[in-house]
C-alpha cells in the first residue's frame, strides 16, 4: 500500500472524515500467500484434543499358545472349556473380537511447532492483505459501500457498551451489509458434530481490531460474523481464516498508531530493492566495489601411481625399466 495518509472516521455521521493519519508501514509489506497458508495449516492443527483406543482393549481375557503340533495357528488362545468361548483365537488383529491393527494412541504428535520469523511473516503478510481491495472482494466480503479501506474509526468506538449502537455504528460506514451476508449462510452442521456443540457453520464477517477496552469488546462481539481482538494479540487464523488472506478489518485510531511500534521491527525486508540483476550488475559503483576478474589458470598435477604406470614409473626410476 503506497497511500501515504488515511482518513478517520466518525461514528456518529455518515461516512464522515475527521483527520488523516500516517499510514503503517506494516501495509507495505510483502504479501505471501505461500507463507500465510503454511502457518495457517501448522497453527491450526494446535487445538486439536488427543484421542485413541484403550491400550488393554480386546486383551483383558486370559490366553495361551497352543503351541505347535496341533495343525493350528500359533496364535494365543482363550482358557478354559465348556464354553464357545475356550480356545477362539484372540488378541490378534486378524481374530474375531481382537485389537485393532496400529491402535490410534494419544502419544501421537498433534502439537506444531512454526519457527518465529516464519510466524513473524505471514502475521505481517495478512495485515498488509487487508489493506488491499482486491483481496477482500477475492475473499467475498461486502466492502462496495465502505469509504476507504483500510477502515479506521475514531477511538470513540472503543466505548460503546450495547449491540444496538455498534450495529448503528456499523451501518454508518457502509459496514453492517458484511454482518447481513453472514446471517444469512447459516447453516446446521453436517456429522456427528452438531451433537457436539458445533451444532452452526456460518461464514465470516468484518473482525474489529482496537486498542483500549472500554466496553468495545462485549458490544461487538455477539454481531454475527464479527471477531473482536486487541491490536497487541492479533492472531492468524483471524487475519486469514481458512489459510485465505484478505480479512475485512475494521481499525480504531489507537489501534493504527500501535502498529508500528509493534510490527514495523517484525517485517520482513528484501535484501535488495533492485528487482532486475542486470541493473544491479552494470551499476558503476557497484562495479567499482568488485575486485578484477582472475584471469590466470590454475593447474593441478595429476597423481599417478608408478607401480601401474610404467611411463611415470621411469620419470621416479629411470633404472626401471632395465
Amino acid at each position: 500500500m503506497h497511500v501515504a495518509k488515511l482518513s478517520v472516521y466518525a461514528i456518529d455521521a455518515e461516512k464522515k472524515a475527521t483527520k488523516e493519519v500516517d499510514t503503517p508501514a506494516v501495509f507495505s509489506a510483502p504479501v505471501r500467500a505461500d507463507i500465510i497458508q503454511f502457518a495457517h495449516t501448522q497453527l491450526n492443527k494446535n487445538h486439536r484434543q488427543a484421542y485413541g483406543r484403550f491400550k488393554y482393549a480386546s486383551l483383558d481375557t486370559t490366553s495361551h499358545s497352543w503351541g505347535v503340533g496341533r495343525a493350528l495357528a500359533r496364535v494365543p488362545r482363550v482358557s478354559g472349556s465348556g464354553t464357545a468361548r475356550s480356545g477362539q483365537a484372540h488378541g490378534g488383529n486378524m481374530c474375531r473380537g481382537g485389537r485393532m491393527f496400529s491402535p490410534v494412541r494419544v502419544t501421537r504428535r498433534l502439537y506444531r511447532k512454526v519457527n518465529l520469523p516464519v510466524k513473524r511473516y505471514a502475521v505481517t503478510s495478512a495485515i498488509a492483505a487487508t489493506a488491499n481491495p482486491s483481496f477482500l472482494l477475492g475473499r467475498g466480503h461486502l466492502v462496495e459501500n465502505v469509504p476507504q479501506v483500510p477502515l479506521i474509526l475514531d477511538n470513540s468506538v472503543e466505548s460503546i457498551t450495547r449491540t444496538k449502537d455498534a450495529i448503528k455504528a456499523l451501518e454508518m460506514v457502509g459496514a453492517y451489509a458484511d454482518c447481513e451476508k453472514v446471517k444469512d449462510t447459516k447453516k446446521t452442521r453436517a456429522g456427528h458434530g452438531k451433537w457436539r456443540n458445533r451444532r452452526y457453520k456460518q461464514r465470516k464477517g468484518p473482525m474489529v481490531v482496537y486498542a483500549e477496552d472500554n466496553g468495545i469488546a462485549r458490544s461487538f462481539r455477539n454481531i454475527a460474523g464479527v471477531t473482536v481482538a486487541k491490536v497487541d494479540a492479533l492472531n492468524l487464523l483471524d487475519l486469514a481464516p481458512g489459510g485465505h488472506m484478505g480479512r475485512f478489518v475494521i481499525w480504531t485510531e489507537g489501534a493504527i498508531a500501535k502498529l508500528d511500534e509493534i510490527y514495523a521491527a517484525k517485517m520482513h525486508r528484501a535484501i535488495s530493492t533492485e528487482t532486475e540483476l542486470k541493473n544491479v550488475l552494470e551499476n558503476d559503483a557497484v562495479k567499482a566495489a568488485l575486485r578484477a576478474p582472475i584471469r590466470t589458470k590454475k593447474y593441478f598435477q595429476i597423481k599417478r601411481n608408478g607401480l601401474k604406470n610404467r611411463a611415470f614409473g621411469k620419470k621416479l626410476n629411470p633404472a626401471m625399466g632395465k
